[in-house]
């Protein structure tokens, strides 16, 4: 909490929230200028180094027609967009969208409108292919690299200072928050030393390709989950992995949340093999044991609540501190928003005070190599992430399950990550999910959940490597990006010969 004066003059607009006028923020770039070129968004767009758009609304009727992903707010996250995106259209609203869109690699997608989520963006990739985006977003394009790289522009994007200038300039528009036609007035520091440029461009490259990379191998996990299951080798994942970057690329398919739910059948079924008052046509999907008495001859067919029985795993949810414990300090409270693509958010949307942790830490035990699961949400029912050391001072809500594997010969926390992301595994909880009061959930159905485990120890293993490596990649790039991002702009070696470095953005 600050407070200060301004002059009646100083006035912009009729603007008057106090944090738009922030005296600290001002200082700290003026503090900049020896060491850096201070440009805003309208004098770089002016100049021709950027250019700036937003998406379309595309209306509710177009959702679920299909697999390209309209890509919205919750879609992005960790600086990525998320592997499987809520919701997906046919190809002839995307031709409708996409010549004006016109995504491509390099771009980078930030969102506009939304309160927690206003700031957040995300590094366009070779396998975000075919894509629209929503209204709510802006894309940014650097047109003159040789004066602003990408990189370096999606770094300053997350350093602390543009941040802080998002959230100064941010208000409310209706019912949503927004930052509006003010992000043209966002200052961007940019440096001056071409020595720093070039070690931050290099550096936060190499981190952007490893998550790139490991995310390639989430998006594509279900199918090759798939075929390891039926066929019992692990060779369609080293065959997928060997690709050179580009063919990896063109082997993922566009997947949206949808996917999950199967496509539309009709079966009779007798009124004796009804279960427990269950009237739900998907729940008794017929497709689903043909999928899993495909596996029977490589797997073992377990189902969660029998691996819980035996003392195989254990699972339990969390608890809901109630929301006047929200912001009251820095440790996260996990909900079931907060995590993508196999982890958690960097910046989670809650925090919570050191004494309020400490009430809930015993009963709720967070571990490294615990995995959370989604019980309750509709669309985010079935996604799971696993913890790391990173995350492990944490607690989590109601809505999620911690799932932790006490047999890890048997079920590696990897291995059990990458099944329960198996399409034969997925499938079984949608077809098992159901509403209660105003919210779907899964609820205690997760019980009858069947994990189809492989049979041979070699191949168990092999997956659990490859998806721990995949992890543990993803997530030090992950810290690089944090950390990059944090001293981007006060980088400890400034190169004072090289003021004219910037020349051309002077």
């Amino acid at each position: 909490m600050i407070n200060y004066w301004i002059s009646a003059k100083q006035i912009k607009d009729d603007i008057y929230i106090p944090k738009y006028y922030n005296p600290e923020i001002n200082q700290e770039l003026e503090d900049l200028q020896k060491t850096h070129v201070c440009k805003t968004i309208r004098q770089l767009v002016n100049e021709g180094v950027i250019e700036h758009s937003t998406g379309d609304e595309i209306g509710k009727l177009a959702y679920g027609t299909g697999d390209i992903p309209f890509v919205r707010t919750s879609d992005i996250s960790n600086w990525e967009i998320k592997t499987i995106p809520k919701q997906g259209v046919a190809r002839d609203i995307y031709e409708e969208y996409a010549k004006k869109q016109d995504v491509q690699e390099g771009d980078i997608l930030l969102v506009r409108d939304g309160t927690y989520l206003i700031g957040h963006n995300c590094f366009i990739s070779k396998i975000d292919k075919e894509l629209i985006y929503q209204s709510h977003i802006i894309k940014i394009r650097i047109k003159k690299p040789e004066v602003l790289e990408p990189e370096l522009f999606f770094l300053l994007l997350n350093s602390d200072i543009v941040q802080k200038q998002i959230r100064a300039i941010q208000f409310t528009a209706d019912i949503i928050d927004t930052i509006g036609q003010r992000f043209n007035e966002i200052v961007f520091p940019i440096p001056r030393s071409k020595t720093n440029k070039n070690y931050l461009v290099s550096t936060v490259k190499k981190a952007i390709n490893d998550r790139n990379y490991g995310k390639a191998f989430i998006k594509h996990c279900p199918k090759l989950m798939e075929d390891i299951l039926i066929t019992g080798s692990i060779k369609p994942v080293e065959d997928f992995l060997n690709l050179p970057p580009d063919e990896i690329a063109n082997e993922i398919s566009s997947d949206t949340v949808t996917l999950e739910f199967g496509g539309f059948n009709n079966f009779f079924i007798s009124s004796k093999d009804l279960k427990n008052n269950i009237y739900i046509p998907k729940y008794y999907d017929p497709t689903i044991e043909e999928e899993l008495s495909l596996l029977e001859e490589n797997c073992y067919l377990i189902s969660l609540g029998e691996l819980k029985s035996t003392g195989k795993i254990e699972y339990f949810t969390g608890d809901e501190i109630g929301k006047l414990a929200y912001g009251t300090g820095d440790i996260p409270f996990i909900r079931t928003s907060d995590f993508s693509n196999w982890e958690i958010k960097h910046n989670p949307k809650q925090g919570i005070s050191e004494e309020i942790y400490e009430q809930y830490n015993k009963k709720e035990d967070v571990q490294e190599e615990d995995i959370l699961l989604v019980r309750d949400g509709t669309y985010l029912v079935g996604s799971s992430c696993i913890i790391t050391s990173y995350d492990s001072k944490a607690l989590f809500c109601g809505g999620l399950y911690k799932i932790r594997s006490l047999d890890k010969e048997l079920l590696n926390p990897y291995l059990f990550l990458g099944l329960l992301n198996s399409y034969v595994v997925k499938r079984q909880i949608r077809a098992k999910q159901f509403t209660r009061d105003v919210i779907d959930t899964i609820g205690n159905r997760i019980d009858e959940v069947l994990i189809p485990i492989p049979k041979n120890e070699s191949t168990r293993k092999a997956i659990s490597d490859i998806i721990r490596n995949t992890v543990r990649s993803r997530i030090q790039a992950r810290e690089n990006i944090t950390s990059l991002s944090k001293k981007a702009i006060y980088f400890d070696e400034v190169d004072n010969k090289n003021l004219d470095d910037m020349k051309i953005l002077n």
